[in-house]
């Protein structure tokens, strides 16, 4: 029986999962987990990827212990983020993307080339936090001048394990550089911002290459020898490559982000508030990127009565409160306190307000399943088709509250799938599926 290893990095946690065929369905285990979380560094906001990818060995030790032998390993994280490279050595800190570094550059970017024309070419939405920000950043400060390439994380990871660098085309895209005709970088856009030519002269490879094998180093402190591929590194296409669907129907990838969206062969540029980002084999998920559960997750932090999750979904029953609010609002995104956050936001819109802790918490699910109406509406209208099913994956699909309301707002049938989708998906790839 043929081990393979899924490593699922998340912005709140990282976990190994290993899988296996078993009569042709796919059985997976997870033999290890750990936290994560951005760090506040000088002021900054950034990922420990030296204690993340202690973690990564610590998890493959286990694995080579529990299980002896391992087919491959693939590495999957969350988008934009990535590591400045002089040759073999890191160009330290590596900044995450909740950091506001790219808000002060974003208009002096767009003063260069306005963000309609990146959109024609590239199809991905506007984001503060898109890598190619965070590149304009780097080179107006002068750290992109020692660098001489980088390395988004999964493909970071990746070459701490092999030694051999690449990039990978559905993490690529979340930069805000790709082009969606030639699935390689635009070099009208590095141009025009000025950026560094020589970071970006090597085309992603595809979901399913074969980096190498570990380093010497690499298999005497985990105990053994492995294959490294790439999966399709960006979460949210290993995610969607792992739903069970039938046909092509609109899923939420619902975790830290609700990534909802569709599948499709090629870019749809229709419309700036919907994303074209990369899918396994050259195609694109043709999705929005909403607020997610990480509003309900600092609420949490931050309510008064303190309440655990499951009393937080109970009450949002019990609750009669019916207001809702833009939850993709930018005030969402980083705030000291979320529940503050929300309050000022329903004062400044002269809504009702709360009575009750249950509530905000209401309020927050109901918000949510309200965004995706309005986004499922507008996959409809952009693809000029109508869609009878909502694929729900990921943490969030356990939410009952969420569902229910998600099920009341769309009028869809609503198709919750409490399951590791992304470890599927990205297993998937490494057995050749």
């Amino acid at each position: 029986m043929n081990i393979y290893l899924a490593i699922d990095l998340g912005a709140s946690s990282g976990r190994h999962i290993a899988g296996w065929k078993e009569n042709g369905e796919i059985k997976t285990e997870e033999i290890y987990r750990f936290a994560n979380g951005a760090e506040e560094k000088d002021g900054r906001l950034t990922w420990n990827v030296v204690s993340l990818f202690n973690h990564i060995k610590a998890g493959l030790k286990v694995a080579f212990e529990k299980f002896g032998a391992i087919e491959s390993v693939a590495v999957d994280t969350w988008g934009v983020d990535y590591v400045l490279m002089d040759g073999d050595k890191e160009i330290f800190p590596c900044y995450a993307y909740r950091d506001e570094r790219t808000a002060a550059v974003v208009e002096e970017a767009h003063a260069k080339m306005p963000f309609s024309e990146m959109y024609l070419k590239t199809g991905l939405m506007y984001a503060v936090f898109n890598s190619v920000y965070q590149f304009y950043c780097d080179q107006k400060s002068g750290r992109a001048e020692k660098a001489t390439d980088y390395l988004m994380l999964p493909e970071y990871f990746s070459y701490k394990l092999t030694g051999v660098k690449a990039h990978e085309y559905t993490n690529a895209t979340t930069t805000g550089l790709l082009n969606a005709e030639t699935h390689d970088f635009d070099g009208e856009i590095i141009e025009r911002l000025g950026l560094k030519k020589s970071l970006f002269s090597e085309k992603p490879k595809n979901a399913g290459y074969v980096l190498g094998e570990l380093k010497e180093d690499v298999q005497r402190e985990v105990g053994g020898n492995t294959k490294v591929v790439l999966c399709a590194s960006h979460d949210t296409a290993s995610a969607v490559h792992g739903i069970p669907m039938q046909g092509n129907s609109p899923y939420i990838s619902s975790g830290t982000w609700s990534l909802m969206g569709i599948k499709s062969d090629k870019a749809i540029l229709v419309s700036e508030d919907l994303s074209n980002e990369g899918g396994v084999n050259n195609t694109f998920r043709y999705q929005k990127n909403i607020m997610g559960m990480w509003v309900i997750n600092k609420l949490k932090e931050t309510l008064k009565t303190p309440m655990t999750f499951a009393e937080m979904d109970a009450g949002s029953l019990e609750s009669d409160y019916d207001v809702t609010f833009d939850v993709n609002a930018q005030e969402f995104f980083a705030p000291d306190n979320m529940r503050e956050a929300i309050l000022d936001h329903i004062k400044a819109h002269n809504l009702p307000l709360p009575k009750s802790e249950k509530d905000l918490v209401r309020a927050v699910y109901r918000s949510l399943a309200k965004c995706y109406r309005e986004t499922y509406e507008l996959l409809e209208k952009n693809t000029g088709k109508t869609y009878t099913d909502l694929y729900i994956v990921g943490g969030g699909a356990k939410n009952k509250p969420l569902n229910k309301f998600t099920q009341e707002f769309t009028g869809k049938n609503v198709v919750a799938l409490p399951i590791e989708s992304t470890a599927l998906g990205n297993l998937k790839i490494q057995m050749g599926e």
